[in-house]
């Protein structure tokens, strides 16, 4: 089944918007030093709606019993099992020469 056919209505909508408003911000991304084409309050609006989108798609996903932390990942890489120790002695600097 598609995933998009096992959404709702309102999960669609979400997404949609969450990508809309994405690629306007990405489209109108200045280099560092010029005046952004947007005012501050449209730019600290468009935040605020993304931070709502993400909120309610996350309470659908939990109401639905999905997992909506989940990050993609390759299908042979294995899964994590919680914490990860490293020898401190294995951790090296980009400065230090290698042994």
């Amino acid at each position: 089944m598609n995933e998009n056919q096992s959404l709702s209505k309102e999960q669609r909508i979400l997404s949609v918007m969450q990508k809309v408003l994405t690629r306007v911000i990405k489209e109108t991304a200045t280099p560092p030093g010029l005046k952004h084409p947007l005012s501050e309050d449209c730019i600290n609006d468009m935040r605020e709606c993304l931070v709502l989108i993400s909120a309610r798609k996350q309470e659908l996903a939990k109401d639905a019993g999905r997992a909506s932390g989940a990050r993609p990942r390759y299908i042979d890489e294995p899964r994590s099992q919680g914490p990860v120790s490293v020898p401190i002695e294995r951790i090296k600097h980009k400065d230090q020469d290698p042994k």
